[in-house]
């Protein structure tokens, strides 16, 4: 039985995600909080398997009651929040930095008809983050994931390096991606010397906010692909909010509504073939945490064309599904711990 504590200041939505948990025979809401104040309270005494908050709550608000749960009482945090539509949705990014693991936009409608759309995804990412181990956090501490050491399983070795003349960056990444990618991309330069395309699986209308969030923190331009337009050195790419990014024969991105791959849309495996198909021997291919399997063929395909890969290892992932399927594949050249990667994809593309 995975244990939750939610903390959400409006009683009807307190009610109705209440309902929506209890009715999985997995879970079982053990308690309910209308403060931060309150939570912190329960905790102890709880000892939940995951927390639910908001972010807007009177007294103290979903960001500083993770900031002190990642301090004090660490544990698996999931955002659950409207605030994507609100002019600022950074807010729900900087609860990401400050600890939290996933977020899911919650309906704007009080009816129960709104909140049944969101059950199902609802109660998965609980049971995925019910799994997840968490690390305590100084309440300044900026960097989105501790640091580790490099493991038994790690590659990295000067003598395993390539040399290849690199043109491109793909990066692919779904839960725990959003701090994943903030702590490889922000390391980077403004002089970085190619293009980067990243595909992050996120829940619909946090698409603009991830862009605005990553914008901080990095010195290249982050932005959402355009059709028709060239990668070119000094920006990030992201497809379109629910679509497919590829690349057409001219090099020119090509964004499609075409059905889902293995449920997701944007794919990061149809991006990654894509890239594979144009830019051959001159891809860096990444991989990182993530639940299932998409981006594992889609790296192959970088591989088995001559391209370099990069799998994040097991002990820095969130969740270790998408690297796992990937190195199983034989697809990852190198399997680095996530401080490691930047500096990895600095000296592949300076070579």
């Amino acid at each position: 039985m995975i244990k939750v504590l939610l903390v959400e200041d409006s009683l009807v939505a307190m009610t109705l995600l209440k309902k929506l948990l209890n009715s999985s025979p997995d879970l079982k809401v053990v308690g309910c909080a209308r403060t931060g104040v309150e939570a912190l309270e329960m905790i102890p005494k709880l000892n939940p398997d995951v927390i639910c908050t908001d972010l807007h709550m009177p007294q103290m608000n979903g960001l500083e009651l993770t900031s002190e749960v990642m301090a004090r009482y660490p544990r698996p945090i999931l955002v659950i929040s409207a605030s994507v539509q609100d002019d600022d949705p950074q807010h729900v990014f900087n609860l990401l930095e400050a600890g939290a693991i996933d977020i899911l936009p919650k309906p704007r409608g009080g009816q129960p008809s709104d909140y049944d759309l969101i059950k199902q995804p609802l109660i998965n990412k609980i049971k995925v983050l019910s799994g997840v181990k968490v690390f305590s956090k100084n309440r300044k501490y900026s960097s989105p994931l501790p640091e580790k050491k490099v493991t038994e399983t790690t590659h990295f070795t000067p003598s395993s390096f390539i040399k290849s003349n690199v043109k491109i960056v793909a990066i692919g990444a779904s839960t725990g991606g959003p701090q994943a990618l903030q702590e490889i991309l922000s390391q980077l330069p403004a002089t970085f010397p190619v293009p980067i395309i990243c595909v992050q699986h996120i829940s619909e209308g946090f698409l603009q906010g991830l862009v605005d969030w990553l914008t901080t923190a990095c010195k290249l331009s982050v932005k959402i692909a355009q059709p028709g337009v060239s990668p070119q050195v000094g920006n990030i790419y992201f497809p379109p909010e629910g679509q497919h990014l590829e690349l057409d024969t001219s090099g020119q991105f090509l964004c499609s509504n075409a059905p889902p791959l293995g449920g997701h849309r944007p794919s990061i495996t149809v991006t990654f073939k894509s890239v594979a198909r144009f830019y051959r021997s001159s891809a860096i291919g990444v991989l990182l945490t993530g639940m299932g399997k998409d981006g594992a063929e889609g790296m192959a395909a970088i591989a088995s064309s001559g391209g370099f890969t990069i799998a994040q290892d097991q002990a820095s992932c969130v969740v270790f599904g998408m690297p796992k399927e990937a190195i199983a594949l034989g697809a990852a050249k190198e399997i680095l711990p996530l401080k490691a990667i930047a500096p990895l994809l600095l000296k592949k593309s300076s070579q």
